[in-house]
């Protein structure tokens, strides 16, 4: 018997017929046998999981910049409340959720050390320029594994676009769009009162009456919202006008009270300068590189290997070869 042929007869069946199919998928870059078994989105999102890329993302900054809590967001975590939120809208609509759920998952997997702090820093330096999400892509067409996952063009797309002004080019990946900034706004209210960076009364009342004032309550209702409005909509999803102000004035609030210059930045400086400092230390020697990424220069830019690198390291591994080369080592007798 083969399950995967009666899998994606079900989603025939079951889901919305403005959904993605996994048996009407455009394909991979490289053909390969089906599995008997998985459908082809199921297979993408198992291969995300098994990832080094993924497990690394427990030991990245979300925004506080080495958290030593226990219970601050790190990159992994809030990977899980994307995917979490996007299942949810998904399966609601009746999207395919198998396809949500992978796009979720590997939608920061190029995410550097520091959250963005390295990434404006790599940016800065490695003059093509750099974008996590065209790091992401990177990570799972190229670099995860020696020779990429070899996923499907719609959830490689979805990763692509989750940020930035191209929509993807499914109802699912929009979906995990909206989903990435419903999470980390709400997270990062939830961090920084738990850190005191700010206190309840300081959040705009504005938004809170339309959105709710307890955590909980706000991701509930923005996750009802999104259903409501995008019920049989098959043009894209989109939320209502009175919560997409809300929540863009929400956004606004964060960056003026938390993702700039708040306390829970007070690091950032050193964390930018660890990044620019190991990129044009392994630019002056090259020979230092790891053997994976030295192979990689004989056919490639060095300072794409350079880049790709230190966009895969994790916090404390970035702060490890920062020390190595840079700090004095106690002398032992």
């Amino acid at each position: 018997m083969d399950i995967r042929l009666r899998a994606e007869e079900i989603e025939r069946r079951v889901l919305a017929p403005h959904a993605c199919f996994s048996g009407a998928t455009k394909g991979r870059l490289k053909p390969e046998a089906e599995c008997i078994v998985r459908t082809a989105f199921q297979r993408d999102r198992d291969r995300i999981i098994h990832s080094k890329s993924f497990r690394r993302l427990k030991h990245k900054t979300q925004v506080f910049t080495i958290p030593e809590g226990d219970h601050y967001r790190t990159r992994l975590t809030h990977t899980l409340e994307v995917a979490q939120i996007a299942r949810t809208i998904a399966r609601a609509l009746r999207l395919n959720e198998d396809l949500t759920e992978a796009i979720a998952l590997g939608h920061d997997l190029g995410h550097t050390p520091f959250g963005h702090a390295g990434e404006e820093a790599l940016n800065e330096v490695f003059e093509p320029g750099f974008k996590h999400n065209e790091q992401s892509l990177r990570v799972v067409d190229v670099l995860e594994g020696g020779g990429g996952l070899n996923l499907t063009f719609e959830v490689r797309d979805g990763i692509l676009n989750h940020t930035g002004p191209v929509r993807p080019a499914t109802l699912e990946g929009q979906i995990v769009k909206i989903a990435d900034r419903v999470a980390y706004i709400n997270h990062d209210i939830d961090d920084a009162l738990r850190g005191g960076v700010l206190t309840r009364e300081q959040l705009p009342v504005e938004c809170l009456t339309v959105l709710g004032y307890e955590h909980r309550e706000r991701i509930n209702n923005m996750v009802l919202d999104l259903i409501y409005t995008n019920w049989d909509n098959a043009e894209g999803i989109v939320m209502s006008p009175a919560f997409q102000v809300a929540t863009d004035r929400l956004r606004e609030f964060l960056f003026e009270y938390v993702y700039i210059g708040s306390e829970a930045k007070r690091e950032e400086a050193k964390a930018r300068h660890v990044v620019k400092r190991l990129f044009r230390h392994f630019q002056e020697n090259e020979g230092f590189l790891p053997g994976e990424y030295l192979k990689r220069t004989e056919s490639n830019d060095t300072r794409r290997a350079i880049c790709d690198y230190i966009a895969g390291m994790t916090d404390r591994y970035a702060i490890k070869v920062y020390q190595k080369y840079f700090l004095p080592v106690p002398w032992v007798e």
